[in-house]
């Protein structure tokens, strides 16, 4: 299963082990859960904190049990993480095709534009901002291939790295 969600991205990868930590071993309820990253991680909002849980059951750094949320017992190295965005979150392996097939920097609006026809139909009706809230979903794709050396910032777009293509020849 690929999950649709993807935070902003930290500063840092630190804070995704710190948000892994907040989730507790012993399943919890969803409200529970947000409640301790808010608390322990400082999230602004019980929204952000939903977001966050859902992003590091994309990671599989956390999952959903019949008894609630809890965390796996998994290093969120920055290789794992790698791997772990692209197999598991909605739209992650567009986006990447995006900057490999790109003859220059790819803004975010490009990415939006190769990616908008993905968007599943009932997203679309969901809300009337469908396209506001995918954009913003790709530019935190983004960020986070930036944060974790997929992607380089350069004339206000992003490229693919040398270690985008490595671990797409070594998956292809």
């Amino acid at each position: 299963m690929k999950f649709k969600l993807v935070p902003e991205p930290p500063a840092d990868l630190g804070l995704v082990a710190d948000a892994q930590a907040a989730v507790p071993l012993v399943p919890g309820s969803e409200d529970d859960c947000c409640a301790r990253l808010v608390r322990r991680v400082g999230f602004r909002s019980r929204d952000v904190a939903r977001t966050w849980l859902t992003f590091l059951r994309a990671l599989e750094l956390a999952t959903e049990t019949p008894e609630g949320f809890k965390r796996l017992r998994t290093d969120p190295s920055p290789e794992y993480l790698r791997e772990h965005l692209l197999a598991g979150v909605y739209g992650a392996s567009d986006v990447v095709d995006a900057l490999l097939a790109a003859d220059g920097p790819l803004t975010v609006g490009d990415a939006f534009d190769g990616f908008a026809d993905r968007v599943p139909d009932w997203e679309r009706y969901r809300t009337t901002a469908w396209e506001s809230v995918w954009r913003e979903r790709v530019g935190h794709l983004l960020g986070w291939f930036v944060l974790l050396d997929l992607a380089a910032e350069r004339d206000g777009g992003y490229v693919a790295t040398d270690a985008l293509r490595t671990h797409h020849d070594d998956d292809g």
